[in-house]
């Protein structure tokens, strides 16, 4: 296949596109706007394969997408192309209506024009995956489960975007008959994210010897998914996934936020110890205005129906990614370099 991925030069997008370079035979097109978050050096071991190409462009132009769609004429387009910081989109909403919002109806638009043209055989063929995330379905209590049969109710201006870009993607396929496929994940964690994620700024301000900055009391609960297990479950779900279907991906790996400090803390102590605790540097600060509780994916669907399971827990997953972080601090500085350097953002100042 030849596979359109948009966002493919950000954290969940470039290890999708490492996993299809390096364990398929596909052609891969990575759309991507190289913003903040998006950083071609997360792509440096699969730059030079003759089954990937690169196109520098924003999803909301509609006329460049054309162009590429019948540049390439793809087979399947991977949709992940997103501003997904809720900090970011408290402090400043309107580049999260324009890219999750309005960028999804354009590309919707281009494939359905593209896909009505195709020769039978790969019309029938071709699938359009819409990745989303499990805040569109807002807060859970002490003991359910989002299903794919939740009710919606983002409560950010970040999960408003995301939450109106499905109900896109699903109104596409009931009322043209595109074929769409939707999921939606927990957090993701792992190589290569960019350091504005509980994780990543966990252990960089920890190497630092800074106050480790935790919202409210750490209480708050998050399913933790490891990156490149959601990016097999993504292939999975385009492959074997039935059209205008939700599927939701999970890591099994509830933990509470202090718990996942705390563990980042102690891994750290292990592998380079020092006189003083890590535990010593966290600082509670004021919450973030409107922060869930909790999120937790029963992700029984994908298992049942396509056979897709983490590979990864928790304990495994996170020493992956603090040994990364410490193997790769020239990563960090390369695309933190101008335009971040660890700041809270989100405050919901006015």
């Amino acid at each position: 296949m030849k596979i359109l991925v948009t966002g493919g030069a950000g954290f969940i997008g470039s290890a999708l596109i490492r996993f299809l370079i390096n364990n398929t035979e596909h052609v891969v097109i990575n759309i991507d706007k190289l913003t903040y978050a998006g950083h071609l050096e997360s792509l440096e071991l699969i730059k030079d394969s003759n089954r990937y190409f690169f196109e520098q462009a924003d999803i909301c132009n509609s006329e460049r997408m054309n162009s590429i769609f019948s540049e390439y004429k793809p087979d399947a387009i991977m949709h992940l192309a997103a501003e997904s910081h809720v900090d970011r989109s408290i402090d400043g909403s309107a580049e999260f209506i324009k890219t999750n919002i309005v960028g999804t109806h354009v590309l919707l638009e281009t494939a359905k024009s593209y896909w009505s043209d195709l020769e039978k055989e790969k019309k029938k063929d071709f699938r359009f995956l819409h990745v989303s995330t499990d805040e569109v379905y807002g807060s859970l209590g002490d003991h359910d489960l989002f299903t794919e049969e939740t009710a919606y109710d983002p409560r950010s201006p970040y999960s408003s975007s995301k939450a109106s870009s499905d109900h896109l993607a699903r109104a596409w396929f009931h009322t043209y008959g595109l074929p769409v496929l939707i999921t939606n994940c927990s957090n993701n964690y792992g190589p290569f994210q960019f350091p504005e994620k509980l994780i990543p700024v966990v252990i960089l301000k920890a190497l630092q010897g800074e106050d480790i900055p935790v919202y409210g009391k750490g209480e708050n609960i998050r399913d933790w998914l490891y990156v490149d297990d959601h990016a097999k479950a993504l292939f999975k779900v385009l492959n074997s996934g039935k059209p205008g279907e939700t599927y939701n991906i999970g890591g099994h790996n509830e933990k509470k936020n202090i718990d996942v400090v705390h563990t980042i803390c102690d891994t750290l102590g292990e592998l380079i110890p020092k006189e003083t605790n890590y535990r010593d540097q966290i600082t509670f600060v004021t919450d973030r205005p409107g922060h869930d509780f909790r999120y937790a994916i029963d992700a029984s669907k994908i298992d049942k129906e396509l056979g897709w399971k983490p590979d990864e827990t928790f304990e495994t997953g996170i020493k992956n990614t603090i040994s990364w972080y410490l193997n790769n601090l020239k990563w960090v500085e390369a695309v933190t370099d101008k335009n971040y350097n660890l700041e809270r953002l989100g405050v919901g100042n006015k």
